[in-house]
């Protein structure tokens, strides 16, 4: 196909299509002149790749670079794609120099194997600081039972990732982290709300 069917399958400008492949976000087509190329399914697939990551994703075209070239990367499984993909996401909370012992503890407890430097382990450990600072430190039991909440959650997700291509896998991973995230955390405040109107039903 031409760039500008590629644009209409995409439904982006072919100003933005040019964009993607100035930038090396989009592999070049082939050439069939001196100044046209042909496209293929291979570049509408990796398109919306792109679209996921810097738009949904939020990303820099500089860290969707770094996510695409972890998907190009011949040897890459699909969890280090994955993580790589976690990585150049925006954060999840506090990512500031934290004590690590109470966040490792808890991983310890629920036996999860995760890298050290990961970015969300510091990001925990910056948010447990934050809530001791403030006077209000989780218990052990509270913190578990979040974690074996999340942990489910986390199941369910990482059996959805589809496995045909490191592609797909990245783009699910982006587009299912950054946008379901809002409804996690609105779905807490709604149970809240369920929970305390059940719990105290005289208060209107």
């Amino acid at each position: 196909m031409q760039i500008s069917e590629l644009a209409r399958r995409a439904g982006v400008p072919v100003a933005t299509v040019k964009y993607y492949l100035r930038e090396g976000l989009l592999p070049p087509g082939e050439l069939t002149g001196a100044t046209r190329a042909r496209y293929g399914e291979e570049h509408l697939s990796r398109l919306g790749l792109v679209r996921a990551l810097l738009g949904p994703g939020g990303l820099s075209v500089a860290t969707a670079r770094a996510v695409l070239d972890a998907v190009d990367t011949p040897a890459t499984s699909v969890h280090q794609a994955l993580g790589a993909a976690h990585r150049a996401l925006p954060g999840v909370g506090p990512d500031a120099p934290a004590d690590l012992d109470q966040a490792r503890a808890l991983l310890r407890r629920q036996g999860w194997q995760v890298a050290e430097d990961s970015p969300a382990l510091r990001a925990l450990a910056g948010a447990l600081e934050a809530l001791r600072a403030a006077g209000s430190p989780p218990s052990e039991e509270l913190l578990d039972r979040y974690a074996e909440a999340a942990g489910r959650i986390g199941e369910q997700d990482v059996a959805a990732v589809p496995t045909g291509s490191l592609a797909d896998a990245v783009r699910f991973v982006v587009v299912n982290t950054v946008l379901l995230e809002p409804v996690l955390l609105a779905l807490r405040r709604l149970a809240q709300e369920d929970a305390s109107r059940r719990r105290f039903p005289g208060d209107r």
